[in-house]
């Protein structure tokens, strides 16, 4: 038998997956699957190119996290036998298996956990992310391109596409701002506890005297607009501006003004997109981005009122919520769950998963 302690672990984690199976419905995402299989084989589905890369991209992630679940309740299952066969033959380097295998199971079953706490009105849809560089001068706009690696890592090692729509490049170095849609399910949800203003204290290597520097980017995370939200923005609405495309340094890397900027005339909200090649593909790229912020502009307004209804009048959680310090001493802090790492090389890699999840489940609580 499993000693006393590997036993209870193993109890936690049945309990632990069997919630997670029922939060998750298994038999009602299999019954999901059959209908989207169905609309997949329709023989008019690429008629309409967004509604058909909408139902293969949910059909695709439904399958998969019926696999996911069935593949971690095979490996739950097998983990007393694991351990029993191990004991049994007094196998130390079988034990030492199982207890990784322990390890493994616990850590994806824990990342299916914190899935089953995004259930927010928009959290199971795609994220469009602004990063802009705050106070710190040069250093500023250095350090929102390095926010932009690292969330773009971030996606790569979960293999979620990312769509690059603008980047607004400083003079001198780094980005003033960047705007770029993550294509996942759930990746709103996933990212929208990471907005918020990033601060980062290093020795600065653009001042010649090498002295220490803090600054500041900020990161905004709202919900891509979908068929259903009918955002309507009439024309006389909307200003737009074409202009030619330009790279790091303001060297032109188009000879054609292709890229576009919309002014929402009524809120002021700007948005451009250079990426595209033609003009046409900037402007319907930059309508939805500007569609996204009417539709946040009109989620928090509607949250608002609910607050002022319940009385709550404490400022935004999503301010200044995590610091990087690279000198003097190595050290990531979120200052709202006191998840830390020493490890900032890794974390500015995109490994910054156990923030993220500790991010969701400290909003859970607040709820």
């Amino acid at each position: 038998m499993p000693s006393l302690e590997v036993a209870e672990q193993l109890k936690e984690l049945t309990s632990t997956l069997a919630s997670v199976e029922s939060v998750l419905d298994v038999p009602k995402l299999e019954v999901e699957v059959t209908e989207l299989e169905k609309q997949a084989s329709a023989p008019d589905l690429w008629d309409d190119q967004e509604r058909a890369q909408a139902v293969t991209s949910r059909l695709s992630f439904v399958q998969g996290e019926i696999r996911r679940v069935a593949a971690l309740r095979v490996r739950v299952d097998d983990l007393p036998v694991m351990f029993e066969l191990a004991e049994v033959e007094g196998d130390e380097e079988m034990l030492a298996e199982a207890g990784v295998e322990l390890e493994s199971v616990a850590r994806e079953v824990a990342e299916m956990e914190v899935r089953t706490l995004l259930s927010g009105e928009y959290d199971a849809r795609e994220a469009l992310m602004t990063i802009r560089s705050e106070a710190g001068g040069v250093d500023a706009a250095d350090w929102a391109e390095m926010l932009m690696r690292m969330y773009t890592r971030y996606c790569e090692r979960h293999g979620w596409p990312v769509q690059v729509y603008d980047i607004s490049y400083a003079e001198e170095a780094g980005i003033k701002s960047a705007t770029f849609a993550v294509k996942a399910p759930y990746a709103y949800g996933t990212l929208s506890v990471e907005q918020g203003t990033h601060r980062l204290v290093r020795i600065s290597p653009f001042d010649n005297q090498g002295r220490r520097q803090t600054s500041f980017a900020g990161v905004e995370v709202i919900p891509v607009v979908e068929q259903t939200d009918h955002i309507e923005i009439p024309e006389d609405e909307i200003r737009v501006d074409v202009y030619r495309s330009s790279g790091p340094g303001g060297q032109g890397v188009n000879t054609t003004d292709s890229a576009v900027r919309l002014t929402h005339i009524p809120t002021g909200i700007v948005v451009s997109c250079q990426n595209e090649r033609s003009q046409l593909q900037n402007k319907a790229s930059a309508m939805a981005v500007l569609q996204a912020k009417l539709l946040d502009r009109k989620r928090l307004e509607e949250q608002a009122k609910i607050n002022a209804l319940k009385g709550d009048t404490s400022g935004s959680w999503g301010n200044q919520m995590r610091s990087y310090v690279l000198h003097p001493y190595q050290m990531v802090k979120d200052l709202r769950t006191e998840q830390e790492t020493g490890n900032t090389a890794a974390v500015l890699d995109g490994e910054i998963d156990e923030f993220v999840e500790s991010g969701i489940r400290w909003r859970r609580q607040q709820d």
